[in-house]
């Protein structure tokens, strides 16, 4: 049966239930589109970057490889914010592809799969139902890596989620880099009951549905 975004169901014995954020004022922008392609000089990979503000909470997911730094702060700016005014980065994973630019934004804390770093202070914890506002939260998503996590932002329009559990809207339905596919496949079905939009790793955000792989 196909299941409707954000329709609950009852989770497997030994799945994480599909937690959300309880708030619905987060506001969600992506910086950069991500994207692989190849080229007579090489690969060209790009991770999509997003941008999530929550009244004084702003956070960036993967600030990782771009073709321009400049574009990308120009885009931050853009959204009315500095790069000194982003409170939180998150990485969804250790490639990278997905946190080479964290210092692009030196007053943030650093999220992981199982820590918060700020300064010199590591403090130790799951990222597993992690709040970082009442809208925002992190959710553990094995897969792609064991490490990955996901962010959920709700918003007053649905619930977007960004993940690394997709690279774009049509998967791949077999991540070339995953350890354990059946793992990935869990986190995506996890995902799937909550999310109204999936904002990838390397893709534009797009709408799940019937077609999209679990």
């Amino acid at each position: 049966m196909a299941q409707t975004p954000g329709q609950a169901d009852e989770p497997q014995a030994g799945q994480p239930q599909a937690a959300r954020p309880q708030g619905q004022t987060a506001r969600v922008h992506v910086l950069q589109d991500g994207y692989v392609r190849s080229s007579d000089d090489g690969e060209h990979v790009g991770s999509t970057v997003t941008l999530i503000i929550d009244d004084d909470v702003v956070v960036v997911v993967d600030p990782g490889m771009v073709s321009s730094r400049e574009a990308l702060l120009t885009a931050l700016t853009s959204q009315d914010v500095a790069p000194y005014a982003v409170t939180d980065v998150v990485f969804s994973h250790h490639h990278p592809d997905h946190t080479v630019n964290a210092a692009l934004f030196p007053a943030a804390k650093i999220h992981d799969h199982w820590a918060v770093y700020d300064g010199d202070l590591w403090h130790g914890r799951d990222a597993e139902g992690t709040s970082l506002s009442p809208s925002i939260m992190l959710l553990a998503t094995p897969g792609h890596t064991p490490e990955d996590i996901s962010t959920v932002a709700s918003t007053a329009d649905g619930i977007y989620v960004c993940t690394h559990a997709w690279w774009g809207a049509d998967g791949p339905a077999q991540d070339p880099f995953s350890p354990d596919q059946a793992t990935l496949s869990a986190s995506r079905r996890r995902l799937l009951k909550i999310a109204s939009v999936i904002i990838p790793g390397h893709g534009p955000s797009f709408t799940p549905g019937p077609a999209t792989p679990r």
